[in-house]
């Protein structure tokens, strides 16, 4: 496993760490649960340091896994979950809330639900889609939070430029979550702007939600649950077609090497020098330790030349 330090923290990641969305059962599909638990210890102990997870996973549900995921190793791991996501009951859709109150009992049912006294990172999930929080109040609360020993450190997910200047304006915020791939580079201002304020990317989509694992060979029907083509437009044509192609890129990199084409995508992103970590689903221990090899080899600078030049060839059809 290769590392990376998280910004200005004294937190070492890896650079593949575990993304959690799957197992909660609730956006992906059904998981099972004994399976999930066994797949993120097969990635810790392959040598995955960064777990990150959400209570918007499954209502809780995905925080409670990983909490049993980590028993007996919580030393191990650099536990990243989120706040600001919440819902009124189990059925009812989730909102977006960054409100104080808010903030301060998501931490204290994210502590419940791991188990844990001590979060590594709280990351606000999404700011308001109409802000009706000053900035300043949801940092307070979080630097209280952090005041009393609960979280180690504040991040982000899916903000702006402005709105992390807002952020930061009030405390320090280490990281940026952003959704960044190979087929999704929408935000490489945000990797830019990390990088001259010190603060650490976590990226997440670094397989396109299974479009770059190389897996699918025709546009796939969803099951009931499964709600990945209403979140991702890479299920869509013009773009599915474009990805396929790309896809056949990348196969001929990962035959060369003797590895599964996924690992080409998540090296891609890893080797990106404002990357600290790229984020990936594991559904299964077998998954797990495919994706985890990746940090076993790397890609050469005309093979990373190659890609990029491919991608803007295909796309700009």
């Amino acid at each position: 496993m290769r590392f990376k330090k998280l910004g200005n923290t004294d937190l070492n990641v890896s650079v593949i760490g575990a993304g959690t969305w799957a197992i909660g059962g609730d956006f992906w599909g059904p998981a099972d649960d004994k399976n999930s638990i066994e797949t993120l210890r097969t990635a810790i102990d392959a040598g995955v340091t960064l777990v990150d997870t959400a209570p918007a996973y499954g209502r809780g549900h995905a925080e409670k896994i990983v909490g049993e995921a980590i028993k007996g190793v919580r030393d191990k791991v650099i536990l990243a979950t989120k706040c600001a996501i919440r819902w009124d009951d189990q059925t009812s859709p989730v909102y977006k809330d960054c409100s104080p109150e808010y903030i301060t009992y998501g931490i204290d049912k994210s502590l419940k639900n791991l188990g844990v006294d001590t979060i590594d990172l709280m990351q606000i999930h999404w700011p308001e889609p109409v802000q009706k929080t000053p900035f300043e109040d949801t940092m307070a609360a979080l630097m209280k939070a952090k005041d009393q020993g609960k979280i180690r450190y504040i991040g982000v997910s899916n903000f702006s430029p402005a709105q992390m200047d807002a952020c930061r304006k009030a405390g320090e915020v280490v990281s940026i979550q952003p959704q960044f791939s190979l087929i999704y580079r929408d935000e490489q201002h945000l990797l830019e702007y990390a990088k001259a304020h010190g603060m650490g990317v976590l990226t997440y989509g670094s397989l396109g939600s299974g479009v770059l694992s190389g897996k699918y060979k025709e546009l796939p029907k969803f099951g009931p649950g499964d709600n990945r083509a209403n979140f991702y437009d890479f299920f869509q044509e013009p773009k599915w077609s474009k990805c396929m192609q790309l896809v056949e890129v990348l196969r001929s990199i990962a035959a060369d090497h003797n590895v599964p084409v996924g690992q080409v995508a998540i090296n891609w992103t890893t080797q990106n020098d404002l990357v600290t970590s790229a984020l990936v689903g594991m559904r299964t221990p077998e998954q797990a330790l495919q994706n985890v090899a990746a940090a076993n080899w790397e890609l050469s600078e005309k093979e990373i030349a190659y890609i990029n030049s491919e991608y803007d060839r295909i796309f700009a059809e």
